[in-house]
């Protein structure tokens, strides 16, 4: 049986947690274990109109290290229901994500979707690739008319996913969808003024003919 998120998430010291906290009985039976080891539809639709995500990463040391990852939208693309890969972009050359990940190939990806108050976990292991080597995978996750320099090829394969609840979560709006959405508000305005105005004539023409 495949693990799913909590079988990874739960250690035995977060179970010492729960007991003490009296949430035990929620997390730790088996009905609570929801299987997430196949991306379905919710999830291949989160995944696709993404601009950004968290990447979480270990080193060598112990400490978490957490990561902005952006690009267009559909960026990060899902290959199969088991796979994510992207192209890793050119930035601040200090490459800690991808030192980390030479010690460790665990990973855990934050997906946020601030409108709809969603978020999905994902934690997968990660493969570097030389971009150069991989050239039908790089013409494939290549953005196009996206000014970045790749510098290599990220492969994430998937060991359990899981959608948290909207809690606390506030919505936020891109630029783009802002203009979209007072794009419509215009629209809806200029056509009742238009209405407006076609009204008041009606009325001035009875006015007249009285």
């Amino acid at each position: 049986m495949a693990a799913t998120f909590l079988d990874i998430a739960i250690t035995p010291d977060v179970m010492d947690v729960q007991h003490e906290m009296g949430s035990d009985s929620l997390w730790q039976t088996p009905h609570s274990r929801r299987q997430a080891d196949r991306f379905g539809d919710s999830e291949a639709g989160m995944i696709a109109t993404r601009d950004s995500f968290y990447l979480a990463t270990v080193s060598q040391s112990g400490c978490p290290y957490m990561q902005h990852r952006g690009g267009p939208p559909g960026f990060l693309h899902l290959l199969d229901d088991t796979t994510l890969a992207m192209a890793d972009f050119g930035g601040n050359r200090q490459y800690i994500t991808t030192g980390n990940l030479r010690g460790s190939d665990r990973a855990c990806l934050f997906l946020m979707d601030y409108p709809r108050r969603a978020r999905l976990k994902i934690y997968a292991t990660v493969e570097v690739l030389a971009a150069e080597d991989h050239p039908q995978l790089l013409a494939q996750v290549a953005p196009a008319n996206y000014r970045a320099r790749i510098e290599r090829l990220f492969l994430f394969h998937l060991q359990a996913f899981d959608w948290n609840c909207p809690q606390h979560i506030t919505p936020r709006y891109s630029a783009q969808q802002v203009a979209e959405y007072s794009q419509n508000l215009q629209q809806r305005i200029h056509d009742l003024e238009q209405e407006n105005q076609r009204l008041q004539q009606q009325l001035a023409r009875r006015g007249e003919s009285a």
